[in-house]
């Protein structure tokens, strides 16, 4: 299942240029996962009054095209890998038809210790539906 979180460019989002700044892309790829999750019915307080956080352990990111002031974009994220402790969410920025930016993050379920623990069943379960 792809999930689908829509944003517009503003002025804060841009370098000198006129253009987004590099690093503007994962934030926006945050918002897209955070997203997702959400809409997979995965509370992220509920998660952190458990003790457990999700964290971002690597990104592998490639730009295609720059976006620009005023761009609407759509941000996709889908689940493409599930571990026991960690998996991995391959996201696409696009303006229309036109790639703009694509990752993929590998996220590690952590305890408060910073430790990798297993995903809960309930949580499992919910990312393995959200997957093809």
């Amino acid at each position: 299942m792809i999930f689908k979180h829509a944003l517009r460019v503003y002025y804060e989002d841009t370098d000198m240029a006129g253009i987004v700044y590099y690093a503007n892309y994962l934030k926006f790829a945050e918002r897209g996962r955070s997203d997702a999750v959400r809409d997979m019915g995965i509370d992220q307080n509920e998660m952190k009054a458990a003790g457990l956080v999700f964290a971002v352990k690597s990104v592998q990111a490639e730009y295609h095209k720059p976006a620009i002031f005023g761009d609407e974009l759509i941000v996709e994220t889908k689940t493409s890998k599930l571990g026991g402790a960690s998996l991995e969410m391959s996201q696409w920025v696009r303006r229309g038809d036109d790639l703009i930016f694509s990752a993929v993050f590998r996220v590690a379920c952590m305890d408060a210790g910073g430790k990798a623990v297993r995903f809960p069943a309930e949580i499992r379960l919910k990312l393995q539906e959200s997957m093809p």
